[in-house]
């Protein structure tokens, strides 16, 4: 299986340019946050407070890492349902947030946001958070310790394996007839 190898964050130009169905090869910096830490993150925002991390073209990775075991970085790091964060992430993609990594559909909302925007949405595979863990060099709590599983962690990643599920333009994977979404270049 041939992968893009991409360093991350993903410039514009080859944000725009994937295509849904594309194998990606993922190496730099990914943030994880699930729903609570999205709920804090537009709190902050509607406060007027600057995030614990600029979202100018990063990726947000919904997952929740197990601890560690005794010499590993970070345990199992596996994908939650990304529909969790939908209420959230139309926002956060509004302020910067360009790249999104878990499982499952996507609401209209956050898809509209995409396009509007140039965002993606990429899937990792569930079940698999032990070998994607095998990917993650370095793991290290940013905010919201207190939520536990569920704080912001700034994650090093190398070749982390995900598939474009939908692409800047709104073409679908899980869509099973026409893409509903497509804006023709």
């Amino acid at each position: 299986m041939n992968r893009k190898k991409l360093q991350l964050p993903l410039s514009d130009a080859v944000r725009l340019e994937l295509k849904a169905g594309d194998l990606l090869a993922l190496s730099g910096v990914i943030y994880t946050a699930r729903d609570a830490a999205h709920k804090h993150m537009i709190e902050t925002i509607n406060d007027q407070q600057p995030l614990p991390f600029d979202l100018q073209g990063q990726t947000i990775y919904y997952s929740g890492p197990c601890p560690a075991c005794p010499g590993q970085v970070i345990g199992s790091a596996g994908p939650t349902t990304s529909g969790r964060m939908d209420l959230y992430t139309p926002a956060l993609i509004e302020h910067g947030l360009r790249v999104m990594i878990g499982k499952g559909q996507r609401s209209d909302p956050v898809i509209q946001s995409m396009i509007r925007f140039g965002a993606v949405y990429l899937g990792a595979t569930g079940g698999a958070g032990a070998l994607l863990a095998q990917h993650i060099t370095e793991a290290r709590i940013i905010a919201y310790p207190d939520l536990g599983t569920e704080a912001i962690r700034q994650l090093v990643v190398k070749d982390f394996p995900v598939l474009v599920i939908i692409d800047s333009k709104g073409n679908n994977l899980y869509d099973t007839g026409p893409a509903q979404y497509r804006q023709d270049d």
